[in-house]
C-alpha cells in the first residue's frame, strides 16, 4: 500500500518562511574538494585536506552579506506579524539560528523534508543533519524520509535523496555524504556524539579503519546545514559546543515549544491549529503570567470531577523533589495554593485557587494577599 500525500497550504507556508530567508543566494551544484588522508594535521589538529583523487561537494557558502540576510528575515517575519528581530542571534554552534515553531501534529517533519528539497532546488545545497534528542525520534524521521520519498520525487522533478543513520561502525556512508553531489541527509541522535561512551567517542577519534581520519572532520567539512528536531532539549553548553564542531552552514530549529528564542520566521501555535481545523481541541499546557515580573508558571487542566461537596480539578504542575523538578497531577480546590503544592516553586508564588466551574471545565486564580 503506497501513502498518497496532499500538499498543505500551511506546510508551504511554513516551508517558504525559512527558504525566503535567503533570497539572493546563487543556486550552485556545490563547491567540489578533495580529500588526502595522509596530509599532515593543521596547527588545530584537523585532518589535513588537499588534492586527491576522491571528490567530494560541500554546500557552497552563503553569499549574502549579514545585512541582506536581517532583511529577508524582516521581510518573512513582517508578512506573519512576527517580531521583527534586531540582529542576527548566534550562538556556540552556529552564527545563523532559524526558528520555527509548529504545533505537534502538524507535520513539522514534513516540513523540514521539504525544506531540504526546496533549498537544493532554490540555491543548490544538498548536505542536511537532522539531529534528534532520542533514539525513538531518530526512528520516526527516518521512517518518515522512507514514506515520503516517492511524492517528493513526485514533486520535484524525481530527485530523491540519500539518507542514512550515524553508525560509528559503518564509516562508509560518510564517503558517500562527501562525494554524492545529490541530496544527502544524515539522521543522529544526541548522545551518538554528546557522550563518553567509547562509541561516542569515535566520531572524534583518528580511526585506522577510516585511513586515520576523524568522523568529525570529514562531515564538517561540507558546511552541512543542520536541522534539530526539538531544539529545547540541546540546549546544554555542552550540546551547543558539540553541535559547532560540524561546523553548520546554519541551524534551523523545529518545535511546538521553544525554550530559547533566536530569529523565529515561523509560527504556528495550538490556536493557528485549531482555527485552521489541524487539531479538533486544544489542551491548553502552559499560562504566561502578565504583570509579575519574570514570573512563568506551567499548568495543564487534566480533567474536572463533579464531587458531592465542590467539583476537583486535576491539573498538572511542577514539583519541586529532591532529585529535581518533575510535572505531577494534583487534585484542587477552591482555596488551595499551587505555591504550597509544588512545595514552594516561586513561580507560583501567590496563586490561589477561587473557582472550579465543571460547566465551562474552567480553573480560575487569583494573587493571595498575605
Amino acid at each position: 500500500m503506497k501513502l498518497k500525500f496532499k500538499v498543505q497550504p500551511y506546510q508551504t507556508v511554513a516551508v517558504e518562511s525559512v527558504v525566503d530567508c535567503f533570497a539572493g543566494q546563487p543556486n550552485t551544484s556545490g563547491v567540489t574538494y578533495r580529500i588526502d588522508p595522509g596530509v599532515a594535521k593543521d596547527k588545530f589538529g584537523n585532518a589535513g585536506w588537499d588534492m586527491s583523487d576522491q571528490d567530494g561537494f560541500k554546500n557552497a557558502e552563503l553569499a549574502l552579506t549579514e545585512s541582506q540576510l536581517l532583511q529577508n528575515i524582516h521581510g518573512v517575519q513582517s508578512r506573519q506579524n512576527l517580531p521583527v528581530s534586531e540582529a542576527l542571534i548566534s550562538n556556540s554552534s552556529s552564527k545563523i539560528n532559524l526558528d520555527v515553531e509548529m504545533e505537534t501534529g502538524t507535520g513539522k517533519t514534513y516540513c523540514y523534508i521539504k525544506t531540504i528539497f526546496e533549498m537544493n532546488k532554490r540555491y543548490g545545497w544538498s548536505k542536511f543533519i537532522i539531529v534528534v534528542p532520542s533514539i525513538a525520534i531518530r526512528e520516526g524521521v527516518y521512517k518518515s524520509l522512507q514514506i515520503t520519498g516517492e511524492h517528493f520525487a513526485q514533486n520535484y522533478d524525481g530527485k530523491k535523496a540519500r539518507f542514512f543513520i550515524y553508525n560509528s561502525k559503518q564509516l562508509h556512508q560518510l564517503e558517500s555524504f562527501s562525494s554524492d553531489s545529490g541530496i544527502n541527509v544524515m539522521v543522529i541522535n544526541i548522545q551518538a556524539f554528546n557522550a563518553s561512551g567509547k562509541d561516542n567517542r569515535r566520531i572524534y577519534e583518528e580511526l585506522d579503519d577510516f585511513q586515520s581520519r576523524r568522523p568529525i572532520d570529514v562531515i564538517s567539512a561540507n558546511r552541512p546545514i543542520l536541522i534539530l528536531d526539538e531544539p529545547q532539549k540541546m540546549e546544554g553548553k555542552k550540546t551547543l559546543d558539540a553541535l559547532a564542531k560540524f561546523k553548520p552552514l546554519m541551524v534551523l530549529r523545529y518545535s511546538a515549544t521553544h525554550k530559547t528564542t533566536h530569529n523565529k520566521v515561523h509560527r504556528l501555535d495550538a490556536l493557528d491549529a485549531y482555527n485552521n481545523k489541524l487539531v479538533k481541541k486544544i489542551a491548553v499546557r502552559g499560562i504566561s503570567v502578565k504583570g509579575l515580573a519574570g514570573t512563568t508558571a506551567y499548568l495543564y487542566l487534566e480533567s474536572i470531577e463533579i464531587s458531592k461537596k465542590m467539583p476537583v480539578a486535576r491539573i498538572e504542575i511542577e514539583v519541586k523533589q529532591q532529585n529535581g523538578i518533575k510535572r505531577i497531577p494534583k487534585k484542587v480546590t477552591k482555596g488551595d495554593n499551587l505555591f504550597d503544592l509544588s512545595n514552594g516553586l516561586d513561580q507560583y508564588r501567590d496563586f490561589v485557587v477561587t473557582d472550579v466551574n465543571a460547566i465551562n471545565d474552567t480553573v480560575e486564580f487569583k494573587m493571595a494577599m498575605f
